[in-house]
């Protein structure tokens, strides 16, 4: 068997995910810097970390880290000369929580997320997150490309937005609620591995919902909303051909059966 794939720790999650030129070609593919690609960049580039350094901050081991910087400076050198589309996202990564022994983060995903997105919000504020597309709830939890994201106090929905998921599959899904604080989830079909990454995160599921968000939040504020605990996500990967996730070796979340 291949020996698995290594997640690479992520501190730093982008800002921006998308680099167009101002004369881009309507029909030029754009290029895919994934974002541990992009975190090499990050470090040594900007931050003028050594391969080693870098290596230890991502845990990964230095060969990897050349390899990886090596196909980020390609891509960034290709778009630059070809005049090309640059995206940002995927890849093999697990996002940082600040919490690691040595990690030193100053800057890592969870706070800049939470700058990014957060409200400021009292004690008694209540964060319920759903998978979201055109006012329904999206089914496929490792899919969905935004959350709206609704603060509830008192029992009263006081805010909300719609986030995007800056591309995050499945293995980032469970990182990218803990850093909005989240601390419930509606959706459709969801995985096994998404639920226990959800559980250890201390964020309620309500799996198996269908309808629109707006009424799926007011039917949990009033205890009626219809829910199925272990809801399992039937859009397997394999029907989906060869996407191959962070989660597949064992770093976050996967689809029921994988």
């Amino acid at each position: 068997m291949p020996r698995p794939v290594k997640c690479r720790k992520v501190c730093h999650f982008p800002r921006v995910l998308e680099f167009l030129p101002a004369h881009a070609e309507a029909q030029r593919s754009p290029i895919l810097l994934t974002v541990d690609e992009y975190e090499t960049i990050r470090l040594i580039d900007k931050e003028g970390f050594s391969q080693e350094a870098c290596g230890e901050r991502m845990q990964v081991a230095r060969t990897t880290v050349q390899k990886i910087y090596d196909s980020a400076r390609k891509k960034l050198a290709e778009a630059l000369v070809e005049g090309a589309p640059l995206h940002i996202g995927g890849g093999e990564f697990q996002l940082c929580d600040g919490k690691g022994t040595g990690c030193g983060c100053t800057d890592c995903f969870k706070r800049q997320y939470r700058q990014q997105y957060e409200k400021q919000k009292g004690d008694a504020v209540m964060r319920i997150a759903v998978t979201y597309e055109n006012g329904q709830i999206f089914q496929h939890f490792g899919r969905t490309e935004q959350f709206k994201v609704y603060d509830v106090q008192d029992g009263t929905v006081v805010s909300s937005e719609v986030v995007g998921t800056n591309g995050s599959g499945h293995g980032a899904l469970a990182g990218v609620l803990t850093a909005l604080k989240a601390d419930a989830l509606i959706c459709g079909g969801i995985g096994g591995g998404a639920q226990a990454a959800l559980a250890a995160a201390g964020i309620q599921l309500y799996g198996g919902v269908s309808g629109e968000a707006d009424r799926a939040v007011q039917a949990l504020l009033k205890g009626e909303l219809n829910f199925e605990p272990d809801a399992c996500c039937e859009h397997h990967d394999h029907h989906h051909g060869a996407e191959h996730t962070c989660a597949e070796h064992g770093c976050g979340t996967h689809t029921c059966g994988s």
